[in-house]
């Protein structure tokens, strides 16, 4: 009896190697005994993805070029390819499965995994009802963790669902994708824009909440308001005071009437206590991590990429001081809770900071095992790592560490306490309200004390006033203008995309309720800012993210179909492709929606855009950018041509005239015998003809290194040794 075990990818299949008693490495796969192992037990692995849907000329060549006749593109049946460059390892794994007894499915513990899984296992059209399948659900790679998986396996039907809405998931993104990336191109082709436009049914709308933000920003107009505040005078010290209710006033008119209304002047006046409410209140430690809120902490504190944070987390994870990173839970269940517990004093060693972890009993802010479905809250696993091995991890890993593991520690830690003193002071016939807070005791607070979080509670002293007290009270009216929204941050997005756009505070966006989706998946989140980014529709800059001068056409045309770009449609469908794994909806009846929605696109979307003059406007700004930036990037004019400006076109410098009526093809290498040539050689050699002495040329004959001049004479680059 043959047991083939399935990884995710080389380094898990490693991962799983180590916690068994006896390996032998073969090529693209482990031969394994362990005493929880039958007796002929092989490991292999994928690549991640070693099965792709295939792109549509796969289908057919005419869709190699981009047409309006081939559109919508609906295959009745959808095909899988195995990409060229992993051809020799999906034989390898095809062999194995076909000769197996029992598969394991043991790629990562989500949906993603079991579409790497099944796609393989389909492509290899091996006959899955005559083979035992199970599946290995862990969340650590721990050896006791792996072991402990191994000897409870679980049925891999009871999963399949999971892989159905995957790859329902992946068909809808792939209509989307190749409908309305080539159908928007091709109208703002028409509109005289330049470039490929990518479309995505998750990426489309997250890009627009960006744009929006920035619209919101780029319109805002300053609008002065008047306040009254009041500085109070009491025994001998001062405290200010807001108008309670607080109120402001548009114009000077309004705040007159309001004034003389209440009897108040500016300036002093007599003024009465009216009330001091004293209370000791406790702030509970933040929730647990789950991944998208970890990306958002850490982008707040350190400005990581949510793409960094997801590397940083998950080669944690697979070097086993981690839990399981693609999880979308805030809580844990008592299995946890316990081992963390026993570990409290292993942990402790690695803080500093000195704070009491007296909270032995599981709360349900923290611990709940019905609010765990697949993956539990990232938390330390049992291995502890001494202070040697953290130092020597990346920076962001140990600041990613380091945050989980004092969050962590803080549900066993005190509440944070403090005293609120209320004092409201009456002023003529208004009330005015002010607020101190003074710590009584730190708690867990105590573990972040090195954290200067600018949310923090200030710690604000009043003075010791009774009821009915007379103080004297000086009022002022300050002019004041309200401020525009702030930017999105990577993490401030991936908290958006979670909330479907709604706007949030971090502590509420982690305890949002269960059935409610946003847009894309934890898995995924993080991938659709980076292709973004790359596609340069999206721009980072001092951890602020703002949309390009392309990204601004992408979005002006996408808003004339709002469906595109609406965070609440998005989220009804992930809701939807949810639904699926829960067989409570089939694959079919979700990609009939998608491909009437691909219909109305291309039906309706050629219309829109001709219709509109406010994307006219843009691509017509848009050209004038790319002029701009052209010639802030250009190194100099082209001494060839005279007209166009040499610019570095990644792997050569050239001419910006090359499509001209009259096409300039002058070009300038970048590496020039083994030197890497720079733009101040670049800029002397079409401005005076030649450089400087430039060190670190190198022969092909001799194999060394000399220095030399070099001289350009028309297109015609050389040494020159004088």
């Amino acid at each position: 009896m043959t047991t083939v075990i399935l990884a995710e990818k080389p380094s898990q299949a490693r991962s799983y190697v180590e916690a068994f008693k006896n390996s032998t490495k073969k090529e693209g796969y482990f031969s394994v005994s362990d005493p929880v192992l039958a007796n002929e037990t092989f490991i292999t692995y994928g690549f991640g993805h070693l099965v792709e849907l295939a792109t549509p000329e796969k289908y057919d060549q005419k869709y190699k070029r981009w047409s309006f006749s081939n559109l919508p593109i609906f295959p009745d049946k959808y095909k899988f390819i195995v990409p060229r460059d992993k051809k020799t390892q999906f034989k390898i794994v095809k062999d194995l499965l076909m000769k197996a007894d029992t598969i394991i499915i043991a790629t990562d513990s989500d949906r993603e995994g079991e579409n790497i899984a099944w796609s393989i296992m389909n492509q290899a059209k091996i006959n899955l009802k005559s083979k035992t399948i199970k599946r290995l659900w862990i969340n650590s790679l721990e050896k006791d963790a792996i072991l402990n998986g191994f000897k409870n396996l679980k049925d891999a039907w009871n999963y399949y669902p999971a892989y159905q809405e995957a790859q329902t998931r992946q068909i809808s993104d792939w209509l989307v994708g190749m409908n309305g990336s080539p159908l928007y191109t091709l109208l703002l082709r028409q509109s005289g824009a330049r470039g490929v436009y990518s479309i995505g049914r998750v990426q489309t709308p997250t890009l627009y909440m960006v744009y929006q933000r920035d619209q919101e920003i780029k319109n805002f107009k300053p609008e002065p308001y008047f306040e009254i505040s009041a500085e109070i005078l009491a025994n001998r010290q001062k405290f200010v005071a807001k108008l309670d209710p607080y109120q402001r006033f548009k114009d000077e008119g309004s705040l007159t009437s309001f004034m003389e209304a209440k009897d108040l002047r500016i300036g002093f006046q007599e003024a009465l206590i009216k009330d001091v409410l004293q209370e000791t209140k406790k702030t509970a430690s933040p929730r647990l991590f789950s991944l998208s809120s970890l990306q958002s902490a850490i982008n707040k504190r350190y400005h990581a990429s949510a793409s960094d944070v997801l590397k940083a987390v998950q080669t944690l994870y697979e070097a086993k001081l981690l839990t399981y990173p693609r999880t979308d839970c805030n809580y844990i269940t008592d299995q946890e809770f316990n081992y963390l517990f026993s570990n409290l004093t292993g942990y402790l060693s690695l803080v500093s900071n000195q704070v009491s972890l007296n909270n032995t009993e599981a709360n349900k802010r923290y611990v709940n095992g019905k609010k765990v479905q697949e993956h539990h809250a990232i938390i330390m696993t049992k291995t502890i790592p001494n202070k040697a091995k953290l130092a020597a991890l990346p920076k962001l890993q140990q600041q990613v560490y380091d945050l989980v593991l004092r969050t962590t520690l803080a549900m066993f830690a005190d509440p944070y306490e403090y005293e609120q003193t209320i004092i409201i002071t009456e002023v003529g016939k208004a009330n005015f309200k002010a607020t101190g807070n003074v710590p009584i005791k730190q708690g867990w607070k105590l573990l972040f004390s090195d954290d200067k979080d600018k949310n923090d509670e200030m710690v604000v002293t009043l003075p010791k006033v009774t009821k009915n007290q007379k103080v004297q009270a000086d009022l002022k009216t300050p002019q004041k203008e309200t401020t525009p929204p702030v930017p999105l941050t990577e993490g401030t997005l991936i908290t958006a995309m979670k909330t479907a756009g709604r706007t949030l505070n971090d502590e509420e966006a982690q305890s949002i309720l269960k059935d409610v989706e946003g847009i894309g998946t934890e898995a995924t989140r993080a991938n659709v800012l980076e292709v973004l980014k790359k596609r340069g529709y999206l721009l980072s800059k001092k951890n602020q993210l703002h949309v390009s001068e392309q990204g601004i056409t992408l979005c002006t045309a996408v808003e004339l179909e709002p469906l595109l770009t609406s965070p609440e449609m998005t989220a009804k469908w992930e809701l939807a492709l949810k639904e699926i794994s829960q067989k409570k909806r089939s694959q079919e009846s979700f990609l009939i929606q998608i491909k009437k929605f691909v219909s109305k696109l291309v039906d309706e979307v050629p219309t829109q855009m001709k219709q509109s003059e406010g994307l006219s406007k843009q691509v017509k700004n848009q050209k004038i950018v790319e002029i701009q930036d052209r010639q802030q990037e250009a190194i100099g004019r082209c001494p060839l041509c005279k007209e166009g400006m040499i610019v570095d076109k990644g792997k050569f410098y050239g001419c910006t005239n090359y499509k001209a009526a009259v096409p300039c093809r002058f070009t300038l290498p970048k590496k020039w015998s083994e030197k890497t040539i720079g733009k101040t050689a670049i800029k002397a050699l079409i401005t005076k003809g030649e450089s400087n002495r430039l060190k670190g040329f190198k022969s092909k004959k001799s194999g060394k290194k000399f220095d030399a001049k070099l001289k350009l004479e028309g297109s015609i680059l050389s040494f020159d040794f004088s």
